[in-house]
C-alpha cells in the first residue's frame, strides 16, 4: 500500500500542484470535522450550503475555490491563511 506521500509525488505528474494544494487542505478541513464529530448536515447548515453539495466537495466531484474552503473552515471556526513561499 502506497503512502500519502508517495502517492501525491505520482499525483504531481498529472495534476497541477495547485489542486493538489487544494485537495491537502480540504482534507485536513474534512479530518478536523470528523474529528469533532460534526456531521455533514450540521456543517452544511452552518455555512449556508446542503449538505448534498458538501458531500460532493468532500468527495471531490467539484474542486472547491479558496472561497469556499474558507467558508468550510469559517463553519469549524477556523481560518485559512495562504502562505507565499519560494
Amino acid at each position: 500500500m502506497a503512502t500519502w506521500h508517495e502517492f501525491e509525488k505520482k499525483m504531481n505528474d498529472v495534476m497541477p500542484p495547485q489542486e493538489l494544494d487544494i485537495i491537502d487542505t480540504l482534507a485536513k478541513l474534512h479530518s478536523e470535522r470528523i474529528r469533532r464529530g460534526i456531521s455533514q448536515r450540521e456543517l452544511a447548515k452552518k455555512i449556508g450550503m446542503s449538505q448534498p453539495q458538501l458531500a460532493k466537495i468532500e468527495l471531490l466531484d467539484s474542486v472547491p475555490s479558496f472561497a469556499t474552503l474558507n467558508r468550510y473552515a469559517s463553519g469549524l471556526g477556523l481560518k485559512l491563511k495562504i502562505l507565499v513561499t519560494s
